[in-house]
């Protein structure tokens, strides 16, 4: 069975249970303006999916984020801390929950300054890591949910989290598309675990895209993919209703 029959056997099984397949989009890496960012921009338009563009505090340009309707914040300058043995990362155990704060704080209101009111104040961290420890004490950095990878275990109270579940990026590969049918694979999977029980069945299917690194067959995938998800019944949620209300 192909990728699209399985998709859409799953989507047909989610309306026979009489359920709504909920998914969402999130697209990292955001920074200056640029044709590939306008082409992502104007793809969300278009196909009228909302999206949460993760940009980057310290590189972000207030003309790139103008086109948004809904930016949140990658990071805070996505430069790799890690000390020697960690995985990537911008929050190393090496560096005081304090100081980390306070970066996330500093970030937090510059970005706001250049976003205005396109601004959500949800952090989706570089490499999607974050040490748990710091999790619960967003708020008081001015962050009001938390965005990583993977299907979400407990929620620290206070701080929605909502993940992405389907990267269409082959990082080990060559950092280009994954391909149709990898990832369909990986969506259909975590719908399969959400209809199941498997998973928290209340969190919608996260698809993560990083534009800068989209080749053509990336971009005819990600149309095709809104175009039949939304045709089939299936809802693309928007990040401000996921996270927060919107002012």
């Amino acid at each position: 069975m192909s990728g699209w029959r399985a998709l859409a056997g799953e989507l047909a099984a989610w309306r026979d249970a009489g359920r709504v397949a909920t998914l969402w989009w999130r697209d990292d890496d955001a920074a200056a303006a640029s044709p590939v960012l306008a082409r992502l921009l104007e793809l969300a338009r278009q196909c009228g999916v909302p999206l949460a563009l993760a940009a980057v505090p310290e590189a972000a340009q207030a003309e790139a984020l103008a086109p948004a309707r809904c930016v949140i914040m990658h990071g805070c300058d996505h430069r790799n801390r890690a000390a020697a043995g960690e995985k990537k990362t911008e929050f190393p155990a090496t560096e005081s929950d304090e100081a980390a704060l306070e970066r996330l704080a500093r970030a937090r209101a510059r970005l706001a300054g250049l976003a205005g009111a396109r601004f959500l104040p949800v952090l989706a961290p570089p490499w999607n890591r974050l040490r748990e420890a710091l999790v619960p004490r967003l708020p008081g950095a001015g962050i009001v949910g938390l965005s990583r990878y993977g299907a979400r275990a407990a929620r620290a109270p206070g701080v929605p989290q909502v993940n992405t579940h389907v990267d269409i990026v082959a990082w080990r590969g060559g950092r280009g598309f994954v391909g149709e049918d990898a990832a369909l694979a990986m969506l259909v999977r975590h719908l399969v675990a959400r209809r199941s029980g498997s998973v928290d069945a209340g969190e919608p299917t996260g698809l993560l895209t990083h534009h800068a690194l989209h080749d053509d067959a990336a971009w005819r995938f990600l149309a095709r993919l809104f175009d039949e998800t939304r045709s089939a019944g299936a809802a693309w949620a928007d990040p401000w209703q996921l996270f927060t209300s919107r002012p």
